[in-house]
């Protein structure tokens, strides 16, 4: 695994593989989805005042900065939420689908 996290203890644990932004990566058990993303790669998601990557601020489910999705559309805080076989996560927020009710 390479990304802006490099893993140097607990190396032992069990693997877990899910799916981010469509892509199968690999975590390891008892990781909150945002070590497993940081990880796998340098950023959580896209700024929406900028453009701007963030990979995280308070890495504690106080600031704003770690939501990424479920391809069911559901937001999760990544920093909170530990990561679980077979997840499809988004770290852009899907498109909202609306009901046609005409």
């Amino acid at each position: 695994m390479t990304g802006r996290f490099v893993r140097l203890a607990e190396t032992s644990r069990a693997l877990v593989r899910f799916e981010l932004d469509g892509k199968p990566v690999e975590a390891l058990a008892g990781d909150t989805l945002l070590v497993a993303i940081l990880s796998n790669g340098t950023s959580v998601r896209s700024c929406e005042f900028g453009g701007g990557r963030r990979a995280g601020f308070c890495l504690m489910g106080a600031c704003q900065d770690c939501w990424v999705w479920t391809a069911a559309g559901d937001r999760l805080r990544s920093c909170t939420t530990m990561v679980e076989e077979g997840m499809r996560i988004l770290t852009s927020q899907p498109e909202a689908s609306w009901v046609n009710v005409a």
